[in-house]
């Protein structure tokens, strides 16, 4: 569910809200990530380091926007500020529309996602993808008086959208041979209070992708959700690893973290989540991994922000998004794409 559900079996203990779906990680996984060395601009192999400072204040704008529900008038100036901002660096911004219905309100409404090709011209592509859409309330919140409050989704929202924003200025002069897509979705929460209908944008997506087959394929999926948390432990996700087509792609970008010396990349399965990268997998049949960090925050025993009012950027860090972009950086530069054998059609 945006982010997704913590299945029971691996839950390690309860929320102080008592919320069956949210729990802790083992304690063992946690030991000495505080004590890493900050790289808020975090280098790679490249004379231009991810920054992470950079990508923050995208984040901040995006919250500044106040809630970005689908539909609504946030995520019509959203739209407008990424489209301006993906525009800037030179790419060509396209827009897939379509509408589905209010779950209370029974009329239609308009979603967008947002598809922004980096070298078009090669066939074989890498898509990278979050979601854009702020769930409309915090039904989460430990008050029950806050459940109708205001939501602006820093990690839950606006952080994938800002590492992808910050790593495209990097990929204007990609040297690979393939190309590479930034993918917004809509719809992946216009959920209230558990009515309605999750993964809207991932869905049409992947129905169109089969339906109206473009004339290139994407090797592998990457959806970053809830990337950008202050103390950040990212475990492999279990759909992720037991698909045997993904599990190499999980593995690789782990290992990649591992040569940087990340270790908020813990190579360790530990939930199962309901998100985006199931449509594009199991619809689409694109191999497509979901890299999330669903313990918001640590350590275990805290009150989750998740799909609550302190879903805030104080909650989230540049040094986070930094790790994140940078991983993905590197591991594109290294990634085994086989430019001349794309994956079979779905």
């Amino acid at each position: 569910m945006p982010c997704g559900t913590l299945l029971a079996q691996d839950v390690r203990g309860p929320s102080p809200s008592n919320d069956p779906t949210v729990g802790g990680p083992p304690e063992h996984s946690l030991r000495n990530l505080d004590d890493s060395v900050s790289i808020a601009v975090a280098s790679t192999k490249t004379d231009r380091p991810f920054d992470g400072q950079r990508a923050f204040e995208m984040l901040t704008r995006l919250c500044d926007l106040g809630p970005r529900p689908s539909g609504s008038e946030g995520m019509t100036r959203q739209r407008a500020l990424l489209k301006e901002h993906f525009e800037g660096l030179g790419s060509v911004v396209q827009f897939q529309e379509f509408t589905a219905r209010h779950p209370l309100l029974d009329r239609d409404v308009g979603f967008s996602n947002m598809v922004v090709p980096l070298h078009p011209d090669r066939n074989v592509r890498v898509l990278l993808c979050a979601h854009y859409d702020t769930r409309p309330y915090p039904d989460r919140d430990p008050i029950p008086g806050g459940r109708r409050g205001r939501f602006v989704g820093a990690n839950d929202g606006a952080s994938g959208v800002a590492v992808l924003a910050e790593l495209a200025r990097h990929l204007q002069d990609f040297d690979r041979p393939f190309g590479i897509d930034v993918l917004l979705l809509d719809g992946e929460e216009f959920v209230f209070f558990e009515r309605g209908k999750y993964f809207l944008g991932s869905e049409y997506f992947a129905k169109e992708y089969v339906k109206n087959p473009p004339p290139h394929r994407y090797r592998w999926g990457v959806l970053l959700d809830m990337v950008g948390d202050a103390k950040l432990g990212i475990f492999q996700e279990r759909h992720s690893m037991s698909w045997p087509d993904t599990r190499i792609l999980v593995q690789d970008i782990w290992q990649t973290a591992t040569r940087m010396g990340v270790r908020e990349f813990i190579p360790q399965v530990e939930y199962e989540v309901q998100d985006d990268h199931l449509a594009l997998r199991n619809i689409a049949g694109i191999p497509t991994c979901d890299i999330i960090d669903f313990y918001y925050p640590r350590p275990i025993g805290h009150q989750s922000y998740w799909h609550t009012r302190a879903d805030t950027p104080d909650k989230c860090s540049p040094d986070s998004l930094a790790k994140v972009g940078s991983v993905m950086l590197e591991w594109l530069k290294t990634a085994s794409v086989e430019a001349n054998s794309p994956p079979p059609a779905p």
